[in-house]
């Protein structure tokens, strides 16, 4: 799946949860990953802090 990512630390990858598509929305501080919940579009994105602008595409790991 696609992980993408904002200078600020900011993390969204697409993923499937019980057969249904969601954005995962989580922050890396000091090398370390927090949760913060599941959107179901981008549009959501905003009421976690991501601005859409900054996001970069990474390889998935």
């Amino acid at each position: 799946m696609a992980i993408w990512r904002t200078p600020d630390g900011m993390q969204v990858e697409a993923v499937v949860v019980d057969d249904k598509p969601l954005l995962r929305v989580s922050r890396r501080v000091e090398g370390k990953t927090f949760f913060r919940g599941y959107v179901a579009n981008v549009d959501e994105l905003q009421q976690h802090g991501v601005d859409l602008a900054e996001l970069k595409e990474h390889p998935a790991a």
